[in-house]
């Protein structure tokens, strides 16, 4: 059909797909520009910062390292040897074995020499059962407190670890991160410093550590992976931290913490009750929770964010475990948004009930369904003969364009502060993955968190197991 004159639902459904991509990509080159302007910022106030001043400080605030793991027994080893190098004096490592049905309870005691201990006190917050609490007897690891418990999940192991943590800050972590050597020096930096309003959390930036170098518990060498979906990670990650929520920290108005690497003020999370069991976004919820608190209660607060690459995990490389993985994230995205809806477009909450939350519901959870329909519309109107195929790929083109610009300019700013792709071979590749990512990855990620408003539906509550490679195979 190529007459200008569009029947009216032809014509109305193309409006409307060119208003929202319009509207959606507009919001992301506002937010991309606020990132650009706070990195500047950022790197301006940090250029001269000396860390080993803060790190021989008595006034460094003391740290309680939170580390669920469930069946990590490829990486818990070196990933606990990682906790415990970290380059910080006031911090204790809490592992919680959250019921794992391999050997990693038993690698924990052989190679960190744990004995059983009693412990004084534990905090209030319901958990599943402790089965024992073990403390190694090497001096060189006396940081280091093991929890073996009951299956609960990955929310109720934080909770056990902050029930038994012995100081005012934690840090929850995923146990198969591997974080920089000044990671925790440059996490607490913001409860530090002088500020009229009260820091209750702040996170730092997520890398991909597949195809990476690690040795001894430390990042040696970064590359890129060389299969194509973790490759195409590594930029959809680039985007999020670098372009994205570097933009609503300056905003005030970050709703996520990634679950794999931040710092929580302690006597507000107990406060908020601790991590929510019965959601599968535990960390996107308790943030939420405790902006909530803290605005209800009209304390002054703020969510900072650091921005530096403190922390590299390992991302899926097979379909299944990425499916489950965003099928995972768009359901503890539905559960946080209903759960805290009181919210929404509510002046109460300022900033966060007039934009963040509203951004998210638009943008983070109704986009894959908007695509999902989009599709079923656009076969139904070339089915019927009716799609106008000039308008149709022209709009394509234009929202093809717009991720492929959009990609480079996260390369450049990528290039322009951190650059931690040194290789010519690594920036081209990530550049190729630029161009198949619309194509191939996309959809994917699509089809995933469809998958996951149906789980929803379905009343699916499992988080799933994520299979790990492992990093030894690296050296």
């Amino acid at each position: 059909m190529g007459s200008s004159n569009l029947p009216f639902p032809v014509e109305l459904y193309l409006g409307m797909a060119l208003a929202y991509a319009v509207t959606i990509m507009s919001s992301y080159l506002y937010l991309a520009f606020l990132s650009v302007k706070e990195l500047k910022a950022y790197l301006k106030r940090n250029s001269f910062e000396n860390y080993e001043v803060l790190l021989s400080s008595e006034y460094a605030p003391f740290l309680s390292i939170i580390a669920p793991a469930y069946n990590e027994g490829l990486t818990i080893e070196e990933n606990v040897k990682s906790l415990l190098s970290l380059n910080y004096n006031h911090y204790e490592v809490i592992v919680v074995n959250d019921g794992s049905k391999d050997n990693s309870i038993e690698i924990l005691k052989a190679t960190y020499d744990l004995a059983p201990i009693q412990l004084d006190k534990v905090g209030s917050i319901p958990t599943k059962t402790i089965k024992a609490v073990y403390q190694s007897q090497n001096p060189a690891f006396n940081k280091l407190i093991v929890v073996d418990k009951e299956n609960g999940g990955k929310a109720d192991a934080l909770n056990v670890g902050i029930n038994i943590s012995k100081h005012p800050y934690v840090v929850c972590i995923d146990v198969d991160c591997i974080l920089d050597k000044d990671a925790l020096l440059k996490l607490v930096k913001p409860f530090m410093e002088t500020n009229h309003k009260r820091v209750i959390a702040t996170g730092g930036v997520v890398r991909i550590a597949n195809q990476c170098i690690i040795k001894d518990g430390r990042l040696i060498e970064v590359n890129i992976p060389d299969k194509l979906m973790p490759r195409i990670q590594v930029l959809e990650y680039l985007r999020a931290f670098l372009l994205g929520r570097m933009a609503w920290e300056r905003l005030d108005g970050l709703l996520l913490i990634s679950g794999a690497f931040g710092a929580f003020d302690k006597e507000i999370v107990i406060a908020c009750g601790g991590y929510n069991t019965k959601t599968v976004g535990e960390d996107m919820e308790l943030v939420v929770r405790m902006r909530r608190y803290m605005h209800e209660k009209k304390l002054a607060y703020t969510v900072s964010y650091i921005p530096d690459p403190l922390c590299w995990t390992e991302a899926p490389e097979s379909l299944d475990i990425f499916n489950k993985q965003r099928s995972r994230w768009m359901r503890g995205t539905i559960e946080t948004l209903w759960e805290h809806r009181i919210m929404f477009m509510n002046p109460k909450y300022k900033l966060l009930g007039l934009v963040s939350v509203p951004y998210w519901t638009f943008f983070e959870f109704f986009a894959p369904l908007a695509e999902v329909i989009g599709i079923l519309a656009t076969l139904y109107f070339i089915l019927v003969g009716m799609m106008n195929w000039h308008y149709f790929f022209l709009l394509m083109i234009f929202v093809y364009s717009f991720a492929i610009l959009f990609s480079i300019l996260t390369l450049f700013t990528e290039e322009r502060t951190f650059h931690k792709y040194t290789k010519v071979d690594d920036f081209l590749k990530l550049l190729g993955a630029a161009f198949i990512e619309p194509f191939y990855f996309h959809p994917l990620s699509v089809f995933s968190a469809f998958k996951g408003y149906v789980d929803k539906i379905k009343g699916t509550h499992s988080w799933g197991e994520m299979t790990r490679k492992g990093f030894n195979k690296k050296l």
